[in-house]
Parts: structure tokens; sequence; C-alpha cells
């Protein structure tokens, strides 16, 4: 049986290389080629794009996922999933993650990936048995980073904690692309000896060694790779969908990909990105391969926003010396993998220490609690300066339980608190994850379809009077 391919352009793709801004339209309007193609699963939500929808586009995330779903009717959908952060920024209480969870299933998805952004198992389990408990596929990742402590061993013990925690696949999560092609084939396969689980490798093109890296784990045996169309690929995003089904052609690996349905799905994804080439979104940086981010660790998507939080500032020329100072903040807090949340509070923190010239001068509230343990436990000791420490946390308990167990329930008092706005429990998510951003958006949408509603009945009223259908 060949490799599986699960194609991600309609979430990581334009997530990696213009900080998500894929309109639903746009979205929708490629899937019906991408579901002919015979993917193994498309990954069409999570990660930044519910955020994304309700900040930046005026879209509800709900209603994308169910379009895609409408019209992808033989491939399976899957999301990301922050484990205890759902799809924010904080903890949420275990009812929201087991809502969240649910509602996800049945608005369509298959499969959820989860992952926390230090690897700590704790902070899985609530997404895991909520999954199991309605029926999704759960797959379970691995954040990959490289430190001192992250070692082939550190990840086998990993795996064979998640294969107990229940977990259906294992995925090799290498958000920023530095997994090397040699460590590549070691690691796979130590895992396809120690564990039973099907293993998916997620990676990225940005250091310019991503398909070596397939290669070596296609060899090894990995089962299922994570790649892109054409037009969304390489650069920041993952390796091109139609190179690797092209290049195990006839081969045991063989994919067996539809290219028809492949080259019109790119065809289309073609003039989408060339649209956002056009009106700037998409920086040509985001193409281009970067070798130093083997060294600094930085996410597509994380690179992305940040080349664009400093273009807003004017400071676009301090890329290189923010990218310097992302390895020193790491090591700082405790080797933190680079991933979602943790990548963009390491990557704003070394952005403060750079503009303000000032290591620690400020520091986020989300960097604050970090100290406090209420993301979890850091991968290894912190080796920041003890009066910084000191001075952020003062004489405050450090938490060293799992978080969510300090969390009191909190899904039924926003549902009615926001019993005005909210008409779903969709709705009640949404302010759940992004309370004020979520709440501008409701009211907007909800005064829109009041308003149509009255035009409406003015105009049954008008074709009344005038004799009309």
């Amino acid at each position: 049986m060949g490799v599986k391919i699960v194609e991600t352009s309609l979430r990581d793709g334009h997530q990696s290389l213009f900080a998500t801004r894929m309109t639903t339209e746009e979205v929708v309007s490629v899937a019906k080629e991408i579901d002919d193609a015979g993917y193994h699963a498309l990954e069409v939500w999570g990660g930044a794009t519910f955020d994304a929808c309700l900040r930046f586009l005026n879209e509800d995330p709900w209603e994308r996922l169910r379009a895609i779903k409408k019209v992808c009717k033989k491939t399976k959908l899957q999301m990301l999933f922050r484990g205890q952060n759902i799809l924010g920024y904080r903890h949420y209480s275990d009812d929201v993650v087991d809502m969240f969870v649910k509602k996800s299933i049945e608005n369509g998805i298959d499969i959820i990936r989860v992952f926390d952004a230090l690897n700590d198992i704790r902070n899985l389990k609530q997404a895991v048995i909520s999954t199991k408990k309605y029926g999704g596929s759960c797959q379970i990742a691995l954040s990959y980073t490289t430190s001192p402590i992250h070692t082939i061993d550190y990840y086998v013990n990993l795996a064979q904690e998640i294969e107990k925690l229940g977990a259906d696949s294992l995925c090799i999560k290498d958000m920023a692309g530095v997994l090397l092609p040699t460590d590549a084939y070691k690691l796979v396969s130590a895992l396809k000896k120690n564990t039973n689980l099907p293993i998916e490798l997620h990676s990225h093109c940005t250091g310019g060694i991503c398909e070596l890296t397939y290669a070596e784990a296609i060899r090894a045996g990995v089962d299922i790779i994570d790649c892109c169309l054409s037009p969304l690929s390489n650069g920041t995003a993952q390796p091109s969908t139609q190179a690797f089904n092209t290049c195990y052609k006839g081969t045991k690996y063989d994919p067996k990909l539809n290219p028809v349905a492949l080259n019109a799905a790119s065809d289309k994804l073609g003039k989408i990105r060339d649209k956002y080439l056009a009106n700037g979104l998409l920086n040509p940086k985001s193409l281009c391969i970067n070798p130093n981010i083997l060294t600094y660790q930085v996410p597509g998507g994380m690179l992305s926003n940040l080349m664009k939080q400093l273009q807003d500032q004017g400071q676009i020329d301090k890329l290189d010396e923010v990218c310097k100072e992302i390895p020193n903040v790491r090591k700082d807090l405790g080797y933190p993998p680079l991933v979602t949340p943790l990548s963009q509070m390491v990557g704003t923190q070394a952005v403060l220490n750079v503009l303000t010239g000032e290591r620690y001068k400020m520091v986020p509230k989300e960097i604050n609690d970090y100290l406090h343990g209420k993301y979890g436990k850091a991968p290894a000791e912190i080796t920041l300066d003890p009066a910084i420490v000191k001075k952020i946390v003062g004489d405050d308990e450090v938490i060293t339980c799992r978080p969510a167990d300090l969390l009191e329930p909190e899904f039924e008092s926003l549902k009615e608190k926001y019993k005005g706005l909210a008409k779903s429990d969709e709705d009640v998510l949404s302010l759940a994850l992004f309370e004020k951003v979520a709440a501008e958006y409701l009211e907007k949408k909800y005064s829109k379809a009041e308003v149509s509603e009255e035009e409406c009945d003015e105009v049954e009223e008008f074709n009344v009077i005038l004799g009309g259908n």
C-alpha cells in the first residue's frame, strides 16, 4: 500500500504563507476538485482559521466547516486542535473542550489532530476522551523540536504514553521544518519499532530540506505525509502534493492521487495565490527558503505573522535580529516547542526584547501565565534570570497540577451571559474562545439578518399590494 497524503492547502498552506486569509468562498471554490483527488484526508479547519474568520474576514468559522462538508462527500475532513487550548490561547475548562469536540464532529470533522505546545500529556487527555466519545478519529501529535532534552528516546517514550492514552494515530508535528533527513529516518524507524500506531509526518519547507526529510521518512515506513497543492506549497508551507504524487508513481509508495483533479484544483488555487501576492498579504519572503530557520526554529505561520507584525510597525528591517533572539528566549523558558500558542508568546517576547532594547523590560500576560505554570510543565528547567522570574511571579504559587483541574465549568455560564446574542451552542463556543471578537462579529451578523428579514417582509407586503408573486 502506498504512502497516504493529507492535503493542507485549505488550512496550513494559507496559514503559513499569508496569515490564514483565504475566505470561505475561496476555500469552497476549490473544495470539489480537491475532494475528487483521492486524498487520505483534507486538513480544512482548526489552527488559526477560527480566529481569522471572526477577527479579519467577518465570517462564521462554523459556517465555513458546514460549507466544506456539503461539498466534500468523498474525503475525510481533518482539523488541528490545541488540546486544552482548543483553538484559543489559554486553557479552557473541560466542559468547553468536550462541547467543542462534539460540535466539531457534528458539523463535519472526521479526524481531530490534538497536540499540546509543551507535550504535556495531561493537557491532551480531555480532548482525546471527547473525540472518542463522539465517534471521531483521534490523532495525537508530538510537537517536534530540538534541544538538549528532545532526544529520540524522549519522543519514543512520549509516543508510548500517547498510545496508552487511546490515540488512533500518531503525528510527528515538525511545525518549524527543522527535522533533518537523517533524524527523520531514525525517529520514524524508532517509532515504528516501539508503537503500533499509524504515523504521519507534518513539516514545512522553510529551511529547504523538507522534501529530503519526507523521502527519508517514507523510506523508514511513515504511513502518511502532509502536502500542499503546488500554488500554496514550499516556502513556509508544506511540500508539493504533485511532486510527491509524481515522484513515487509506479513504486510501492505510490500515493495514487488523481492528477487531473490535482491540476484542476491547482489552476484555481494559482489565481487565489496571485490575488494575495498582488494585494501584499502574501509577502514574497514567505515563498523563499531560509536555512537559518534550522537554527532559529521559527514555524511558517509564526514567521509570516512576525513579518506582518514588524511590517505594520515599520520595523521589518529588525526581522533577522528578532529571529536571532527567539532561540535565546526559548532557552530562557525551558525549551518549549515553537507551536501555537507558545510560538506566538516566544515570538512576541523576542519582538519586545529587540524593539525596547532591553530584554524582558516588557513581559506579555501570556508569558506571565506561562511562568505561573498555567500552560503546563516546561520541558526543561527555566534558565531565565531568577531576578526577572521573581519580578514577574512575585510570591505567587506556581501551578504544578494539570492546569485545567483548577478551572470551573464555563459553558453554561457563558450561555446564560449571552442568551440574548448567541443563537446556537456553536455561537457560545465562539464566544468562549474569542469573547470580545466573537461578540462584535455576532452582533453584526444578526443585526444584518434582522435587516434582511425586515426587507423581505417589506417586499412581500409590496408584492401583495401589487398582486405580485
